[in-house]
């Protein structure tokens, strides 16, 4: 194990994850935005709302990540009116090749995650902002969302550590992210061994801050619930105390 060299190529590797944590988060936030709506279109009863959501999302998790972003990057400067267009500005870019990619396949995991939770929400819930009078739009923001979101937050977790290591995909567009930088230090050092064992050491580094933030955050949501099992189990805790003495007295 050459010390040395892990210690010199610390801080490209390190300066690499920052490239990775800021395409992942960039990443999440514009696959939640854009799940959002299709969820709600995925859970509608109309099949003319949910069936074109079906189609985005099959097909998007349907196919490897890698096609995609390789679709974007190489089959984009294929089309004549996207070079000459506004967009050829961002498509020429490997940073901006990779977020649209990444985005639109986290955005079809997030879709059917979502849509799990929407399906989910208790119907005495629904039925009861119902008859408080809510309209559609605030018993969606106020209950159904929420609700969504709390039953649907462990599997979303899973996906945030999926798309963590997906993001070393971006790799192969030259982009250098962590693994991108590790490839680039191998070719130097030929050393795959110090390096490669780094870069997975930082990835799982990464891991488990993502876990431990996720884990508070479910507990901070579900707080309340867990009041509500101390409650009932101290209740019936205290009726079958209450029912002691009359059990003896049966005995007797």
């Amino acid at each position: 194990m050459n010390w040395y060299l892990i210690v010199e190529a610390l801080p490209l590797l390190l300066e690499g994850a920052l490239l990775t944590v800021k395409l992942t988060a960039t990443s999440l936030v514009l696959g939640l935005f854009i799940a959002l709506p299709l969820a709600l279109l995925r859970a509608s009863p109309s099949r003319a709302l949910s069936r074109p959501i079906l189609l985005y999302t099959f097909v998007l998790r349907g196919t490897p990540l890698l096609v995609q972003l390789f679709l974007i990057y190489y089959g984009a400067s294929q089309v004549e009116w996207v070079r000459s267009s506004i967009l050829w500005s961002i498509l020429r870019e490997p940073y901006w090749c990779a977020l649209i990619a990444f985005s639109l396949n986290n955005a079809a995991y997030t879709t059917e995650i979502l849509r799990g939770g929407i399906r989910a929400v208790p119907s005495g819930e629904i039925e009861a902002a119902k008859a408080l009078g809510m309209s559609y739009a605030l018993r969606t923001r106020r209950i159904v969302l929420p609700t969504a979101f709390r039953l649907s937050l462990p599997t979303y977790a899973n996906e945030i550590v999926l798309m963590l290591k997906a993001s070393s995909l971006a790799s192969t567009i030259t982009l250098m992210e962590l693994t991108g930088t590790a490839r680039k230090i191998v070719a130097q050092t030929f050393s795959p061994y110090e390096v490669f064992i780094s870069a997975a050491l930082i990835y799982l580094g990464i891991t488990f801050v993502v876990v431990h933030v996720v884990e508070r955050v479910e507990r901070h949501v579900t707080r309340h619930l867990r009041r509500v099992e101390f409650q009932n189990d101290y209740d019936e805790q205290a009726r079958d105390m209450t029912q002691i003495p009359a059990l003896e007295q049966v005995a007797r």
